[in-house]
């Protein structure tokens, strides 16, 4: 039986063939890289999306609960006085990055005691915002109590203790002086009616930048205010900036996981990598009625700038809300550029006299910030324990 002789591909079939294939193979690349870019620009900005909404929720809880605690106690002494806490605080030394090289301009030492501040631009990447957070836990009571007799440095007499246990935290006030120094201390023993016994702890403060507690204790003008429990870690002082690497932190002005706990160090926790930007306006009621919301303030123009709030307690009842912006940026580099010139935030937002807030942030072209992709966040977080008080 005789084989057909089979037919080998012409040079010129060959040749189609090899294109059509090159064709086929440059067409599924193609769709390859597409699909890779995509699935790299969706990731990058999924990333930014989450890292926003976790910023945006862990200042926003801090921030609700800004001055629990000590808004009750805005007329026996405590808004604008300096805070003692031990050897922490007046701090000596600047803090932590990213609070070390503009916070109250590298000189923290007359840190005041506040539900909210902001100081303009103190973040160390030079162009954020530093938050000042400062409240306690409303289950710790609060409203502050008359010192009812003679104590000494380590016993405060009230008329009574009860709801106060050991290792609570109580602030003591002198209403009669304002600004003057106020102390942090730590009960040191279960309370017996009408005595608070104090040191021998971590929060023992015996004596403040002016004053003693012997002196504070023995007059019965003062004040003593319960904030929380140093064991449940519950009072909240704290700081919040960005890093120079795009990174948002918190700073717990007690630490309270160093000198309590028992783990940690002094330093700045990060909370979410990813910013750019944290940016903040005060929301002002209407003088004479309050908690009606009046205009918005800017941090960095007096009577607003955080060295004037400090000292000012009128000024810090005067503010019921909070306004804030982040920018965040995915971490994937496009080749092409993908944002605009200039990101905008505070858009419609004015001051008293009606002039406008809104401001700009610039995407630099060194390093090339434009190839990457950012989200702006913005949300205004009322204080809740300042809408409570009365005029003042």
């Amino acid at each position: 039986m005789m084989r057909t002789p089979q037919r080998g591909l012409t040079l010129i079939e060959l040749m189609v063939a090899l294109v059509i294939g090159l064709a086929v193979t440059l067409v599924v690349t193609t769709l390859l890289i597409a699909g890779e870019n995509h699935k790299r620009t969706t990731t990058s900005t999924n990333d930014a999306d989450q890292t926003g909404s976790y910023a945006f929720y862990a200042l926003d809880r801090a921030l609700r609960n800004a001055g629990s605690g000590i808004a009750e106690s805005a007329d026996v002494g405590v808004l604008g006085c300096k805070l003692n806490v031990n050897a922490l605080l007046p701090r000596a030394a600047a803090f932590p990055a990213p609070f070390a090289t503009k916070f109250l301009g590298a000189a923290p030492a007359d840190l005041r005691i506040a539900p909210v501040l902001i100081g303009s631009n103190q973040s160390d990447n030079n162009t954020s915002d530093v938050l000042v957070v400062m409240g306690g836990t409303g289950a710790g009571g609060g409203v502050p109590r008359a010192i009812n007799g003679p104590g000494d440095a380590n016993t405060l007499i009230l008329q009574t203790t009860v709801g106060i246990f050991k290792d609570d935290l109580v602030l003591v006030s002198q209403p009669t002086t304002p600004n003057a120094d106020c102390l942090l201390e730590q009960v040191n023993a279960a309370p017996a009616s009408p005595k608070l016994t104090l040191g021998g702890n971590v929060y023992y403060t015996q004596t403040g930048s002016a004053t003693t507690l012997a002196t504070l204790a023995g007059s019965v003008a003062n004040y003593v205010t319960p904030l929380g429990n140093a064991q449940a870690n519950n009072v909240q002082f704290q700081l919040f900036g960005v890093g120079t690497n795009n990174t948002l932190y918190s700073y717990d002005l007690l630490q309270n996981q160093l000198k309590v706990q028992g783990t940690g160090a002094d330093t700045s926790q990060a909370i979410a990598d990813g910013v750019v930007l944290l940016k903040a306006l005060y929301g002002v009621q209407v003088t004479g009625a309050p908690g009606i919301l009046s205009s918005w303030a800017d941090p960095a123009i007096a009577p607003y700038d955080i060295n004037t709030v400090m000292v000012t307690p009128a000024t810090m009842r005067s503010i019921i809300a909070v306004h804030v912006a982040l920018i965040v940026r995915g971490e994937y580099y496009d080749k092409n550029v993908v944002s605009p010139v200039q990101l905008n935030y505070f858009t419609g937002y004015a001051d008293a006299a009606g002039n406008s807030l809104a401001q700009t942030y610039a995407l630099t072209t060194t390093p090339d910030q434009r190839h990457y992709r950012y989200r702006v966040y913005e949300f205004t977080v009322p204080l809740r324990n300042m809408l409570i008080l009365p005029a003042t």
